[in-house]
């Protein structure tokens, strides 16, 4: 199964990809995993994409791109993936499809959690609280959760026209949530059989 799960911040990507992963035996991908580890080991990648991060700037597409095709050719995610925060741009989208090809296989779905903006801020301002982030301001992560909407929404867009997008409501009881993402993903997987 290769999956993508897109999201807002605070959607709960992070919960749901764990049952995801863990019902197809599939890697949980995530962008940010994969930033810290590159960075973290000092890689090439890692040191040009930190320099983007020191000055605040968006790590450009080609560096990500490379990055995320780096970590889809390793031996667990031959036969199957979820990724988290990838693609962002429709330069990514072509990457992606690309990489996919490569391996003589396409993606199954693309899952996309569905939460209110006032449920997403809820949940993120008490996150920030209970995690003592206290750059997690009410206006911080409005802006956040505006850049995902135009960030993703053009992506979301090709997904659409494709026939492999799923929304899923990602409000309510976690496992009820869960039921519904697994649910959405059984029928990617059906419908690409």
């Amino acid at each position: 199964m290769r999956l993508v799960l897109f999201g807002p911040p605070g959607a709960g990507k992070g919960t749901q990809a764990t049952a995801l992963s863990e019902r197809y035996g599939i890697p949980h991908i995530s962008t940010g995993d994969i930033f810290r580890a590159n960075v973290g080991n000092d890689t090439e990648l890692g040191r040009e994409a930190k320099q983007y991060m020191d000055r605040g700037d968006l790590v450009p597409d080609e560096v990500v791109i490379a990055m995320v095709d780096e970590r889809l050719g390793q031996d667990d995610a031959g036969d199957g993936f979820l990724l988290d925060g990838y693609p962002r741009t429709l330069a990514q989208v072509e990457a992606l499809d690309k990489t996919v090809a490569q391996h003589g296989s396409q993606l199954d779905g693309v899952i996309r959690l569905l939460v209110d903006d006032e449920e997403l801020m809820s949940r993120l301002l008490r996150r920030a609280e209970e995690q003592g982030r206290s750059d997690d301001t009410r206006e911080v992560i409005a802006s956040r959760i505006e850049t995902y909407k135009d960030e993703t929404e053009p992506t979301v867009a090709q997904y659409r026209e494709r026939g492999i997008l799923y929304d899923v409501d990602g409000e309510g009881d976690v496992d009820e949530v869960r039921s519904r993402v697994l649910d959405a993903a059984a029928r990617a997987g059906a419908e690409a059989s």
